[in-house]
């Protein structure tokens, strides 16, 4: 299974390579799917709202089985979602998928766009999303996107006629890609952007519909399908080796932090689209069908097609070079086009495919995975020709400097080293994403370059032009500079090449959390990005803060080595929200950034530069209890934040829960969507009951409503049914329902202004059913909408309570809302009151 994997991603990939990947390995049947899709002059844009949103069947079959230059447009980048493997959320969780879906897109052989619109999480109407996102700004990415790429064909994933049926960055995404397909041919339309664009007109704008948009199998084929197109996307490639839906269901299961990986699919499936705008096609399985994909759409094309279409007929898979002169002919005409958007992207197809026949490796490789401005970088340059063909190399050259090697004849097989010391400039920016550089809006990213609009990633730091001659005819081509290095138990690995700062300085927590008056230690880790640094580090805070000293020295010997630097930092005496930041002194340069490393083996290390401060949080709260068992879910921060208030959080292991493991402990909390993602909680629920039964409390956080095993049923001692409601507004009204109750009374006072400062929303998939033995605590609702009373339940069992809450604490906590952290305190400390009593008499 191994070998096909690899076998049909070296065809995909032979003309889709990405930053700081490993150089791929293109076989005679790469090459020829390669030449395939050269042959073809057709676009197609699908549009969506998410990463993840995107039919990657559809975008595989009309990348690999119609051969066209496809691309998935998705409006954000996933930022208001949850993170299944790892602990990066908001901004850093958008980095996240973003190269999860690159990596999608590696795999079906496609390209990845963004607009500047932010995931602020769930909205449940296009009008409060277009509002958020600022409408306009948006509405000019889609068509500067549609500008850029020129698709023939766009397809939307959702339906823009249905607004407020679903998420509504889905029916938003819909309604901006129907008003951009006709704003995009309109010259009086974003007319800034035609400095470097022109004005594009798509053919056709489609919707992806399938039985589901109808409610039913039986309802989707009674429908009339006057308007719709079929296509059967489980084709079989025997040059690839599998499915479509074999390649699709890999390409979706890249985005792992969101829970997608799943079996491999095969066997026959049909897709739909239906026509929105523009002509139908005559032939209702072909959505290119009266669109000229051939060499003679563009001036000058059709010597080009006589060459290319004969190599592609006449393909010599045992000796494929003998095609070279052929192709080098080609590129030379290719050149020649006058319309540039075809002989760009020709160009480098055809550079792909011709360094692919030659097997010429080109590399150009840091020794370090960084530098900084003003350093120098050594850059190893490997180049190897291994074929007959006449190549010669007559130079290198990376920013403004040159390798003094020139005029190389490449031999068959014989390998040229080069060694280049490569200067960073002083200005030179640094490495990270290019949507973070600037503060945002809690709707839009923002963006000062309008040309990085749309990219899916920021560009290489440096870029290696290899100037070359393929039997005589002078080519440029272009490699990142990357750094390749070996692990023992990995092997050969690459990463990108970064520019980074000298020094960056974090806080150990992002939030911290004074509960009384007292002082906290207050470390500062400060990381060396070049060898002997020494300099001063100034702690920043605000008014009523008071820290030991503002200033302390550092100095570190070696690049890559760690100082920790504590400040003492004393609380006012009244509640209190603020932030702190350092600022390092270093080279007479100011310096305050965090380095965040985002490291997985599916996609290319990112390095995330990030301002370095903290959230200081002032805060009058009282609790009872110490130990606190916490059964992690699919990962959040939660005993992280509950640690900051003076609990010793202890992790138990799933297969670990018992009678004895649990009854060490004052309170249990169960981490989010526990239950969808811990196989092992099937077996032990009754252990759980049984230790509240015994006189525990068992604190239950969201899980998402029918993505379980049918044997979690029964997730609480009494009937309990979770739903899809959910509360989005971060501000809307809460009202506290049970006001006598212990809950919101013992051992803080929750009051209205304890729902004040909330991020991203109140909370999601709260039951709406329960059993008599539960009292809700709250009320809360949407504008618009009646109130949901199921966000908050309680209910004794035996000597215990059993709490459920669909509240969002693993968003609150992290983010040091002071009402949060007072509720969840009383959630541990509820049926504690008598016990802390008697306790107190004893004393």
């Amino acid at each position: 299974m191994r070998k096909l994997l690899v076998s049909f991603l070296g065809i995909l990939l032979l003309c889709n390579t990405t930053l700081a990947q490993a150089p791929k390995k293109n076989s005679s049947s790469s090459i020829y799917h390669a030449i395939q899709k050269l042959n073809f002059l057709g676009s197609a844009l699908y549009i969506a709202a998410h990463p993840d949103d995107e039919n990657t069947r559809l975008i595989s079959y009309l990348s690999n089985e119609v051969k066209a230059n496809t691309a998935y447009l998705s409006l954000t980048r996933g930022d208001g979602g949850q993170n299944l493997i790892g602990p990066e959320l908001r901004e850093l969780l958008g980095v996240l998928r973003t190269q999860e879906l690159l990596a999608a897109r590696r795999i079906d052989g496609s390209q990845q766009f963004f607009s500047r619109a932010v995931d602020f999480g769930y909205s449940k109407h296009p009008n409060e999303t277009l509002e958020i996102w600022n409408k306009e700004a948006v509405l000019g990415d889609v068509v500067r996107m549609i500008r850029k790429f020129k698709p023939d064909v766009i397809i939307n994933r959702f339906d823009h006629r249905t607004p407020g049926s679903t998420h509504g960055h889905h029916t938003s995404s819909a309604m901006l890609s129907v008003e951009a397909f006709d704003l995009a041919a309109n010259p009086n339309s974003y007319p800034d952007q035609l400095n470097r664009l022109d004005v594009w007109k798509p053919s056709r704008l489609f919707f992806n519909t399938s039985w589901w948009f109808y409610g039913s199998q039986e309802k989707f084929e009674a429908a009339d399908k006057t308007k719709m197109l079929g296509f059967d996307i489980g084709v079989y490639y025997p040059m690839l080796g599998v499915s479509n839906n074999e390649i699709a269901s890999l390409a979706s299961s890249q985005h792992r932090c969101q829970g997608f990986g799943r079996l491999n699919t095969r066997g026959s499936e049909m897709e739909y689209i239906e026509l929105l705008k523009g002509d139908l096609p005559e032939d209702k399985n072909n959505v290119f069908d009266g669109i000229n994909t051939t060499w003679s759409r563009v001036e000058g094309g059709k010597a080009i097609g006589d060459i290319l279409y004969g190599i592609e007929q006449n393909f010599n898979f045992k000796n494929p070079t003998t095609h070279i002169k052929k192709l080098v002919e080609a590129y030379q005409l290719i050149q020649k086009i006058p319309d540039t958007h075809w002989r760009d992207l020709k160009s480098k197809e055809l550079q792909t495919i011709i360094a692919s026949i030659t097997g010429l490796y080109l590399e150009a490789s840091s020794a370090n995975a960084s530098a900084y401005p003003g350093s120098t970088a050594d850059i190893n340059i490997e180049v190897l020709n291994r074929s007959q063909v006449d190549i010669k190399l007559r130079s290198v050259t990376i920013g403004n400097t040159k390798a003094k090697e020139k005029d190389l004849v490449l031999s068959n097989n014989e390998k040229k080293e080069l060694k280049l010391a490569l200067p960073i400039p002083e200005n030179s920016s640094y490495t990270s994403p290019y949507w973070l550089n600037k503060k945002g809006t809690l709707g839009m990213y923002t963006v000062e370059n309008p040309e990085l609009i749309g990219n899916p990633e920021t560009p290489p730091a440096f870029q290696a032009k290899f100037n070359i001659e393929i039997e005589g005819y002078p080519m440029t081509i272009s490699k990142p500079v990357v750094h390749r290095y070996s692990k023992p138990d990995y092997g050969e690995l690459y990463r990108p090449f970064d520019i980074l700062p000298e020094v960056t300085a974090r806080f150990q927590d992002k939030v911290l959390i004074f509960a009384d008056g007292k002082p906290k230690k207050v470390p500062i880790t400060i990381t060396a990005h070049q060898d002997n640094i020494k300099g001063e580090i100034v702690f920043c805070y605000s008014n009523g803060w008071k820290v030991d000293r503002e200033t302390r020295p550092f100095e570190i010997s070696k690049k890559g080595d760690e100082q920790i630097v504590s400040f003492e930092l004393t609380p006012p005496e009244n509640e209190d929200e603020s932030f702190i930041a350092p600022i390092i002194k270093v080279h007479g340069k100011e310096i305050s950034k965090e380095l965040v490393t985002i490291a997985y083996d599916h996609i290319p290390t990112q390095s995330v530069l990030l301002p370095s401060e903290a959230k200081v949080v002032r805060l009058n709260i009282e609790k009872v209890g110490e130990h606190i068992g916490y059964i992690a879910g699919a990962g959040d921060e939660v005993p992280k934040s509950l640690e900051q208030i003076g609990y010793q959080v202890h992790t138990i292991d799933p297969s670990s829960i018992n009678a004895e493991t649990l009854s060490k402990y004052g309170a249990i909390v169960v981490g989010i969507r526990a239950y969808n993602v811990v196989p092992e909680m099937k077996f032990k629920q009754k252990y759980l009951f049984d230790y509240v039964s015994n006189g525990g409390n068992l604190i239950l956080q969201y899980n998402t409503a029918g993505r379980w095993d049918k044997q979690y049923e029964d997730i609480a001692p009494f009937p309990l049914k979770l739903s899809r409601d959910r509360v989005t507004n971060e501000d809307s009204k809460v009202e506290i329902i049970a006001k006598d109750h212990e809950l919101v009374n013992y051992p803080n006072k929750i009051t209205n202004k304890d729902f004040e400062g909330w991020v991203q929303e109140r909370g999601l998939y709260f039951p709406n059913e329960w059993d008599g033995h539960f009292t809700p605590i709250l009320s809360m609702g949407d504008k618009g909408e009646t109130a949901k009373k199921g966000s908050l339940l309680i209910a004794p069992y035996g000597k215990g309570n059993y709490i459920y809450t669909g509240l969002s604490f693993f968003r609150e906590l992290p983010a040091g809302v002071p009402g949060a952290y007072k509720l969840f305190a009383n959630m541990l400390s509820v049926g504690k009151k008598n016990v802390e009593h008697m306790a107190k008499i004893k004393d």
